[in-house]
């Protein structure tokens, strides 16, 4: 243990001193901050020879890694009251931060060796989906939610170019909710950092990055009978029986809690050789560096660690009846059961990279070979099981990208691991895609093949009184998509089909598994905006069928419909966007949740049945102040207030909530 945190310290130091190094190198007075193969297309950070860089209009932009696609922060009002963390079709356990998952099946996207633990993945900040900035001037963002019963989300985001051609930005987000019904607290963490820099000859480019995430969650084990949720006996939801209630102990905490934390750190860097010109303006007051590209060096390292921790600090016998048995003293205060699962991953890779075409239209190919090392560690409270593998893989990629309407874009990758513990495991994917016209929209098809295997944590799981140990076959998956969106007229229609084999997942006994069988789901998603002056009335609709018996709870319809008033008023002063939101799906067999693996799992005996949700809202934008107040679960308060939304067994929605929230733009 104390070598490997010696190994971890040393690696991290390391890494930021490079950072730091590239960084503080004496810099240009302005070079395009895209990556070398990208044509022209932000200014921000266009050099001059006559002018100040920050003069002119504030402008603020990002960009994810590897993609030349350039965006800029949505100021929109349409949808801004919508509940981020459950966009588009996700669902949590009926508390702001609580374990949520994806009504539209997802699989999990997993490649090589894993942890396995994902329910709170929507709440946290990826180190593969950080944006970097660029923008002319210092650029902050507050956000802030209140809701009923004490919920609160508050982020702020700052950005700022320290110099033309390097930008760093800072993000931190904090949620906590104590919860509609008694023990149900969330409490979490979110930070990330990232930079970008380039060069002056636009030869070297840099992308850092560095990630934290905490999420805490109390387990009540559910309401132990759902029907009461109907009776006007238990109008005070906080008087609902739970599971893991203990008499005497906190009414506001449960002595069941699940935790998980992890950090990430990542450096991608390269250099590119090619051909360099100097463009200058029509009366040569400006100039601009320009490089085309041939070939060129990556080089992408990445460190992370991962700790899952589950205590119970009041076990109850009956509660750990069909997993193992031990007669727990009655409110014990000195047993428990504690697990503790840690994951440490040291990622390294080097790629040459070629490209093909003129400056504008590029397409750029890469190849390449990494080595990985993952360690894997169990603790309890007797003991711990510790165990490290190395693993070697190539990788391949081909893209390009369409950076102007009407364009052709595709993307062709492959990775395979050929030693090492994930041997065999691969991810191979194709892409097409055209834009149709100038502003009509564009159609997009693709396949992905990926073979892996299972997560650690359903191979290997133990504390003090039990352990669970499993071995499985590769999972296949197979995923074919289509996607059409024409934006003239406000339309989008997507289409995708899996194939899945050998489906690694928990069993209605809570213990993992496998479906050997390949079975097949197909999904539909359509959505039609229609505008008459001020009124809009958007539509939103997926559709799922499964063929054959595969152990995946979905239901077959899912809808949401949102109308609303939008326009201008006190002469375009102050906009607004208002009206009501339903949203609903058909009965089926939900997936249950289980405390002790903080994990879904496939179940058969419950079946939830819902009126359609119903929140009205009030969205408005003055300047750069955008601001919503809202009702949520309107329709808990049908039937005497006794019309929550059932989630599971054992969960449901809050009662109708109020929120409020606002977001704030400020730029120096």
């Amino acid at each position: 243990m104390k070598q490997r945190l010696i190994f971890y310290c040393t690696l991290l130091t390391a890494c930021l001193l490079t950072v730091s190094a590239w960084a503080q190198q004496p810099q240009p007075p302005g070079a395009p901050l895209l990556l070398p193969n990208a044509p022209q297309r932000d200014t921000n950070t266009n050099k001059t020879n006559t002018t100040d860089w920050k003069s002119g209009e504030a402008r603020t932009s990002y960009r994810q890694l590897q993609s030349e696609r350039i965006y800029t922060p949505d100021t929109t009002l349409h949808t801004f009251h919508r509940r981020r963390f459950t966009q588009p079709w996700y669902r949590d356990l009926g508390n702001h931060g609580s374990p949520s998952r994806s009504l539209l099946f997802m699989p999990e996207d997993r490649l090589g060796l894993t942890l396995g633990y994902h329910v709170f993945d929507v709440y946290g900040y990826m180190i593969d989906s950080l944006y970097y900035y660029n923008t002319n001037r210092p650029y902050s963002m507050f956000s802030f939610q209140i809701g009923s019963k004490q919920e609160q989300t508050a982020e702020i985001l700052h950005t700022q170019n320290i110099k033309p051609n390097w930008n760093v930005a800072v993000q931190y987000r904090k949620i906590t909710s104590p919860g509609n019904y008694i023990a149900q607290r969330t409490n979490h963490d979110n930070f990330n950092l990232s930079t970008n820099y380039q060069s002056k000859d636009q030869r070297y480019y840099l992308y850092g990055g560095l990630v934290y995430n905490k999420e805490q969650n109390d387990e009540n084990g559910g309401i132990v009978n759902m029907l009461m949720l109907d009776s006007a006996d238990y109008a005070d939801r906080k008087n609902l029986p739970t599971r893991f209630q203990e008499d005497g102990y906190s009414a506001r905490r449960s002595p069941v809690s699940n935790m998980h934390r992890e950090f990430s750190m990542l450096l991608h860097h390269g250099y590119s050789f090619g051909k360099v010109d100097t463009a200058y303006n029509e009366d040569s007051t400006s100039y601009r560096t320009e490089l085309t590209p041939r070939f060129g060096i990556t080089h992408r390292m990445q460190l992370s660690s991962e700790k899952y921790m589950y205590k119970d600090f009041r076990p109850d016998s009956l509660r750990y009846d069909q997993f193992f048995q031990y007669n727990f003293p009655l409110n014990t205060t000195t047993d428990s059961v504690m697990m503790v699962q840690k994951w440490l991953k040291f990622d390294n890779r080097i790629l040459l990279n070629g490209f093909i075409g003129p400056r504008e239209k590029q397409t750029s190919f890469s190849v390449g070979a990494g080595i990985r090392y993952d360690n894997f560690n169990t603790e309890f409270a007797t003991g711990n099981i510790s165990t490290g593998y190395y693993s070697n893989y190539v990788v391949g990629e081909l893209k390009k990208e369409a950076l102007e309407p009407g364009q052709w874009s595709y993307r062709a990758n492959a990775t395979l691991y050929v030693t090492g513990e994930a041997a065999g495991s691969s991810q191979i994917g194709g892409e097409i895609g055209k834009g149709i016209g100038k502003t009509f929209g564009e159609v997009t098809i693709g396949v992905q093949q990926n073979l892996n295997q299972a997560p650690f944590n359903y191979t290997y799981y133990q504390n003090q009184y039990d352990t669970i140990t499993a071995s499985f076959n590769k999972e296949s998956i197979t995923k074919a998509y289509g996607r059409l969106d024409i934006n003239r007229y406000k339309f989008s229609i997507g289409l995708t089909n899996y194939i899945i084999s050998n489906h690694i997942y928990l069993n209605e006994l809570q213990l993992p598994a496998q479906y050997a069988p390949a079975f097949n789901l197909t999904q539909l998603s359509l959505r039609k905006v229609f505008k008459w002056r001020s009124v809009v009335l958007d539509n939103e609709i997926a559709y799922q069928q499964l063929a054959g018996d595969g152990p995946i709870n979905v239901p077959q319809l899912l809808g949401r419909h949102q109308l609303s008033l939008e326009r201008a008023i006190f002469r375009n002063l102050l906009k607004i966007a208002t009206g009501a939101e339903v949203r609903y799906h058909s009965d089926y067999t939900p997936a249950g949740y289980s405390p002790f693996f903080n994990r879904y799992y496939y179940q058969t005996a419950y079946t939830v049945s819902n009126t359609p949700e119903l929140s009205v809202f009030f969205n408005f934008k003055v300047k750069r102040f955008r601001a919503y107040i809202m009702l949520d679960q309107v329709q808990s308060n049908f039937n005497g207030g006794t019309n929550n939304l059932k989630i599971t067994d054992g969960y449901a929605a809050q009662d109708m909530a109020f929120r409020f929230g606002f977001n704030w733009a400020l730029i120096n």
